[in-house]
C-alpha cells in the first residue's frame, strides 16, 4: 500500500493505529415484529396451493392504503414526461406482441389500426420492447414509412440504445449514419454508441466514434473524452482507458473529472498501484481530490481488502477534509455488513447520524441486507420503522433487497405482500423484482403464481429480458410443460435474444418419457421450413440423443439396478439375434 498511496500525505497526514472509526454506538432496539408491519392485511396468505383465478387476485391493487413515497425506480432513466395515451401504447404493443411471434403481417395490421403516431408514442412503445430488438426495430421501420410522421432525434436515440444493448453494432452504425444524413445527430447519439462499444469491450470501435464526430462536425471536448473514459472504466477496461488518455492527453486539457474517472477505472479492476499513480498525478497537476474521488479510493481500498488503509483514509477525511458524506459512511457500512460485523456497522450508522449526515435509502439497504443475511428479521423491521420515522423514503433497491431476503427464506406469500406494498407506495417494480418473484414461485412449486407474475409483468409494461425468459422457461420445464416451454423458447429467439442456458438434456428427456422422443426434430424441421433458422438450429441441437435415452435417465434417477437388468436383457436379445 505504501507504493500506491505514497503521496497521499500531500493532502493530509495519516494517523497511526486509529481504532475502527471510533465507533461507540449501540445496537438498534429490536423487537419481534411480524410481517404485518408491511401494512397489507388484505393480501391472502399462500399456505396451500392456489387456483389460477386466486393467483391473479393477489395482483389486484384495489383498496386504499397509505402511500409512503413517490420515488422513481432505479431503472427509470427517462427524463422527458410522455404525453402519449397509455391505452394507445397498450393497443400498439398488443398488436406487436400477438402478431410478431406468429410471423403474420404485423405491419399491415398496424396500418389498419388507425394509430395516431407521435414521437412520445414511438418512444413509449420502444421502451416496452427495449430487450426485444427485432420487434422493436420492425415497429421503428414501420413508423418511419407512415405518411405525416418522421422520426426525430429522440426516437432515433431510443432505437440506438436498444441496438447497442443487443450489440447489433452494424445496424446501430447504419442508423447513426442515417441520422447524420437527416441532420438529426446529437451528442447523446455518439455517447450511446461509445457506451455500447465500451460495454462490449470493443475499445477500437468506441474510439472510432471520435472520427465520426469529426465527420459530422461535432467538437470532441473534454466532456466527451471523459464520457468515453468513464464508459471504458465501467466495462472494467481501466488499462485501455489509461492508454487512451495518454494518447489523447496532448489534444485536450484534462480536468478533475478526467482523473476521477481514470481512478474509478483502476479501482474497478482492483489495481491499487495504478490508482495510486493517477491519484498522485492528479495532485501534481494542481487538482485537489474532491469527495467523489475520495469515495472512489475508499471503495477501491475496500474492494482490495485493504481495510486498514481505508480506515486511515477515512480518518484523514475527517481530520483534514473533505469531510465524509453519507456516501462515504455507506461505503464503510456496506463492507462491514458483508463481513457480518453488524455491531460495528450499526455503530458506524450511529456515528454518521451524530456527524450530521442523513441516512439515505442506500444506507438502510446495506443494514437491512446485513441483518437479513443473519436471519435477524426483528432488526430488519426495527430499521424499517426507524427509516419511516426519519422520513427516509424507500426506493426500488430497498424493496428488491427485502424481497430477496424473503424469497431466500422460501416465503413467497410474504414476498407478494411486499410486492403489493411496493406498488401502493408508487414505486415501479424492476425486472429484477419480477425475476426474483418468478424464481421463488417456481422453486416452491407455486406454479400458478409463477405464471401470474409473468402476466403481471406484461400488464405493467415491463419488457422481459433474457433472464426473465430463462427463469420462466425453466419453471415450465420443472412443471413438466415442455411443449409450452418450446413456444416461449421460440418466442425468445424470434425477439433477437440468445438461447437460455438450461438443462436441455432434461428438456429432451421429458419428451422421451412422454413417448415423443422425435418431437424436437419435428419442431426443428418445421422452424426451418418457416425460415426460422436460429430456432431450428437450437431444436436440432437439443433433439433426441442416446444420452437422453430411457436407460440414461434410469441411471440419473439412481435406479441403477433396474438399468443394469434392462441392459442385460438387451444383451441377451442382441446375442440371440446373431444366432
Amino acid at each position: 500500500m505504501a507504493v500506491s498511496m505514497r503521496n497521499l500525505e500531500k493532502v493530509a497526514i495519516f494517523k497511526p493505529s486509529i481504532p475502527l472509526l471510533n465507533f461507540n454506538g449501540q445496537l438498534l432496539n429490536s423487537a419481534a415484529i411480524q410481517l404485518s408491519f408491511l401494512d397489507d392485511q388484505q393480501a391472502p396468505r399462500l399456505r396451500g396451493r392456489v387456483s389460477r383465478e386466486q393467483a391473479f387476485l393477489l395482483f389486484d391493487n384495489d383498496g386504499e392504503l397509505e402511500s409512503d413515497n413517490d420515488v422513481e425506480s432505479e431503472s427509470d432513466e427517462r427524463v422527458v414526461e410522455s404525453k402519449a395515451d397509455p391505452k394507445e401504447v397498450d393497443r400498439v404493443c398488443k398488436v406487436i406482441d400477438e402478431l410478431f411471434s406468429l410471423d403474420r403481417n404485423m405491419e399491415a395490421v398496424l396500418d389498419e389500426c388507425g394509430i395516431n403516431l407521435s414521437h412520445d408514442l414511438v418512444v413509449d412503445v420502444l421502451e416496452r420492447f427495449k430487450h426485444a430488438r427485432k420487434p422493436a426495430f420492425r415497429f421503428f421501420c414501420w413508423a418511419a414509412q407512415r405518411p405525416g410522421y418522421a422520426h426525430d432525434s429522440r426516437t432515433y436515440n431510443a432505437m440506438m440504445e436498444i441496438l447497442g444493448r443487443a450489440r447489433q453494432f452494424e445496424t446501430m452504425v447504419s442508423v447513426l449514419e442515417e441520422m447524420g444524413e437527416k441532420g438529426l445527430l446529437t451528442m447523446e447519439t455518439f455517447l450511446i454508441s461509445m457506451k455500447a462499444f465500451a460495454a462490449a469491450k470493443e475499445r477500437k470501435k468506441a474510439i472510432g466514434m471520435f472520427e465520426l464526430m469529426k465527420k459530422y462536425k461535432f467538437k470532441v471536448g473534454v466532456e466527451t473524452i471523459n464520457c468515453l473514459l468513464d464508459a471504458l472504466g465501467r466495462a472494467k477496461l481501466g488499462k485501455e482507458a489509461q492508454l487512451l488518455f495518454e494518447k489523447l492527453e496532448h489534444r485536450f486539457t484534462p480536468n478533475l473529472q478526467t482523473y476521477t474517472v481514470l481512478l474509478n477505472g483502476w479501482c474497478r479492476v482492483k489495481n491499487l498501484m495504478d490508482a495510486g499513480k493517477v491519484w498522485n498525478e492528479m495532485i501534481d497537476k494542481g487538482f485537489k481530490p474532491d469527495i467523489v474521488a475520495h469515495n472512489m479510493m475508499l471503495e477501491g481500498l475496500l474492494k482490495c481488502k485493504k481495510r486498514s488503509d481505508a480506515i486511515k483514509l477515512f480518518e484523514v477525511m475527517k481530520a483534514k477534509g473533505p469531510s465524509p458524506n453519507t456516501r462515504s459512511y455507506t461505503i464503510l457500512i456496506r463492507d462491514l455488513c458483508k463481513q457480518g460485523k453488524m455491531d460495528q456497522a450499526v455503530a458506524g450508522f450511529e456515528e454518521m447520524l451524530s456527524s450530521g449526515c442523513e441516512a439515505d435509502a442506500a444506507t438502510f439497504t446495506c443494514l437491512v441486507t446485513g441483518f437479513g443475511n443473519q436471519r435477524k428479521m426483528d432488526k430488519v423491521f426495527s430499521l424499517l420503522r426507524e427509516m419511516k420515522e426519519k422520513g427516509c423514503l424507500p426506493d426500488a433497491r430497498l424493496y428488491n433487497a427485502l424481497i430477496k431476503l424473503i424469497v431466500n427464506r422460501r416465503m413467497p406469500d410474504d414476498a407478494v405482500i411486499l410486492y403489493k406494498k411496493m406498488i401502493r407506495s408508487g414505486i415501479q417494480p424492476t425486472l429484477h423484482t419480477y425475476n426474483m418473484l418468478m424464481k421463488s414461485f417456481f422453486m416452491t412449486k407455486y406454479y400458478d403464481m409463477g405464471h401470474a407474475t409473468w402476466e403481471e409483468m406484461s400488464l405493467r409494461g415491463c419488457c422481459p429480458d433474457e433472464n426473465s425468459y430463462t427463469v420462466f422457461i425453466g419453471g415450465l420445464i420443472r412443471q413438466g410443460r415442455s411443449m409450452e416451454a418450446c413456444k416461449y423458447l421460440e418466442e425468445m429467439i424470434d425477439k433477437g435474444m440468445k438461447a437460455p442456458r438450461l438443462d436441455y438434456n432434461k428438456f429432451a428427456a421429458d419428451f422421451s418419457r412422454a413417448g415423443r422422443p422425435d418431437i424436437l426434430d419435428e419442431l426443428a424441421k418445421r422452424m426451418k421450413f418457416s425460415g426460422k433458422f436460429e430456432v431450428s438450429s437450437l431444436f436440432a441441437r437439443i433433439s433426441y440423443k442416446p444420452e437422453n435415452s430411457f436407460l440414461f435417465h434410469l441411471c440419473t434417477m439412481r435406479k441403477r439396478r433396474k438399468a443394469i437388468l434392462q441392459w442385460n436383457h438387451m444383451e441377451v436379445v442382441l446375442a440371440g439375434s446373431h444366432i
